[in-house]
Parts: C-alpha cells; sequence; structure tokens
C-alpha cells in the first residue's frame, strides 16, 4: 500500500461495509472512530502502523476524556478496519491484536420493573397517535426488539396468525421471534386505522408524514407517554428491550432461549440480565426471609 492511502483504505472499507448492507447508522458509527485514527496517526500507510502507534493513537484518546465504553467500541472498529485491509491481502499484520481499552465500571442495563412496565402500558389508546404508539412500546416490550429492529419493520415482518415477528438485527442477521397477546391485539387495533396517515410504503409503523417513523420520534413518542402515565423511572426505548430480557429470565431462568430472542452472537452479552436477576432475588429475599426482616 502506498505512502499516504489511509485516507483511501477507511473509505473503500467503509464503502464495503454499505455494500454488504450494514445500516447508515453502524457505518457512521465506524466513520468516526475511523476519523480519530487518521487524526492520530496522519495519512500514513495502513502496513507501516505498529502496535505501538495504536496504543499510542488509544492512549490520547484516553487523555482526551473518552470513556472506556467509547474506547472499547473505536479499538474494535480500529481491529475491523485492519482485519479487512489483511483480507485485502493489503497488510500482513493486525497492530490491534492484542490490545484491550481501560477497564471502565460495569454498569447494568436500565430495566423497569414489572409493575412500571404495566403502568407504561396501561393505556387508553383511543386515537391514531396513541395506537401506533401503543402498539409499538408492546411490541418492543413483548419481543425484545431494538428501537432500529422496530423501525426496520415492514407489514408482512409480522404474522398475527402465528403470533410471531420476523426481525433483522445486527449484521443483517435474520430471527423470528414470538409476540405476546396484548402485542398482537395492540397491532391488530394500529393495523385497522394505519391506513388512515400511511402513504405509499411498506413500513408498518409510520409517522406524522406517512413514511417510516424514525428514531427520534419513538423516542419522543416513548417520553410523552411516560410522562402521561406518571412514570417517573428513566424511560428510552433501549429500557424496554433490558426490561424484557431481565422479566423473561426471571420467570424462566432460561438464559439461552434470552439469547436466541435478544439475538446476541455470543452468550456473555446476555449473562449481564443474570446480575438483575440477582438483584431481584435478593430484593424478594429481603422482604420476605424472616431471616431478613429488620426488627
Amino acid at each position: 500500500m502506498a505512502e499516504g492511502a489511509l485516507t483511501a483504505a477507511i473509505d473503500a472499507f467503509l464503502a464495503a461495509l454499505r455494500a454488504r448492507q450494514y445500516s447508515p447508522a453502524t457505518v457512521a458509527t465506524y466513520a468516526i472512530d475511523l476519523a480519530h485514527l487518521l487524526q492520530l496517526v496522519g495519512d500514513a500507510a495502513a502496513a507501516s502502523l505498529t502496535s505501538h502507534d495504536i496504543r499510542r493513537a488509544l492512549a490520547t484518546l484516553h487523555a482526551r476524556g473518552q470513556q472506556p465504553k467509547t474506547l472499547a467500541r473505536t479499538l474494535s472498529a480500529w481491529r475491523s478496519f485492519y482485519r479487512h485491509l489483511a483480507r485485502q491481502g493489503e497488510v500482513a499484520a493486525n497492530p490491534c491484536l492484542g490490545l484491550r481499552p481501560p477497564k471502565g465500571d460495569k454498569r447494568l442495563p436500565n430495566a423497569l420493573s414489572v409493575d412500571e412496565m404495566a403502568k407504561l402500558l396501561e393505556g387508553p389508546a383511543d386515537d391514531v397517535g396513541s395506537l401506533r404508539d401503543q402498539a409499538m412500546f408492546e411490541l418492543m416490550y413483548s419481543s425484545g426488539l431494538r428501537r432500529a429492529e422496530l423501525i426496520g419493520l415492514d407489514l408482512g415482518s409480522v404474522d398475527l396468525v402465528a403470533g410471531e415477528v420476523t426481525v433483522t438485527g445486527k449484521g443483517r442477521k435474520t430471527r423470528i421471534v414470538p409476540v405476546g397477546r396484548q402485542a398482537l391485539a395492540a397491532l391488530q387495533a394500529w393495523l385497522s386505522v394505519r391506513g388512515q396517515v400511511a402513504a405509499d410504503t411498506a413500513a408498518l409503523f409510520v409517522g406524522s408524514r406517512g413514511g417510516r417513523i424514525g428514531a427520534t420520534a419513538v423516542r419522543l413518542a416513548l417520553i410523552r407517554l411516560a410522562l402521561q402515565h406518571g412514570v417517573t423511572a428513566h424511560v428510552h426505548p433501549h429500557a424496554l428491550r433490558h426490561s424484557f430480557a431481565s422479566h423473561l429470565l426471571q420467570s424462566s431462568g432460561d438464559l439461552r432461549a434470552v439469547q436466541e430472542m435478544l439475538g446476541h452472537a455470543s452468550l456473555s452479552t446476555t449473562q449481564v440480565y443474570t446480575h438483575l436477576d440477582f438483584q431481584h432475588l435478593a430484593k424478594v429475599y429481603d422482604q420476605a426471609h424472616p431471616r431478613a426482616k429488620k426488627k
């Protein structure tokens, strides 16, 4: 690879991600992380960078105040970039291998309690907007969907008879997830009025202009619903997915089933919810066990 070709190599890598149908948000995140690398090392040949160069670049970002979680994502992006170059035969080795970002405090996912979720979704839904919102959030909680997965659903994604939804997740991986009774009822109610607002689109959920609903609209609708029902917990779209996983694990104890429904590639990603489950059990113990009660 010629000197000064790092910019071109990054552009080619991002183009390859788009060709593999990575989501625009994912490609944009890779672009940001690789822009950091370019800014820190200059437009040198990718093959000329060593592990020392990568470690120093990572340390610089750390010194600038980037959090460990962000640094881990950045290093992962750099590692993927070099893996791509190695497959293309443009570098002999990946200088990111063996490097680890600094560790941060392990934070548990933000999950609502069962009572909070019931309060959030209690209704009533009696107009087009509220029927749509009820269907969206019942489905997210019922099936553990990410916000991007919800937005990407088409009319054909949901099988109301079988009670299933076909979801396209990270890396364009497809999974089929059950849909609960209340979510199915909310979907049927929404579909009965969807034609009043939907333009010429296959999207299951549409925004105020009739096209596929956007990420900001989903977030604002959830905040509005929480305020309307007096839910004081911190509510955001991903909290519904966390709540789904936590409550399902509390009820079933089946970590593998939860992993499959969430679409996690690694079981270790799902295992964080066992800590939430333990917190739930500890709370029940403190409230119910004779030896735990304070006199």
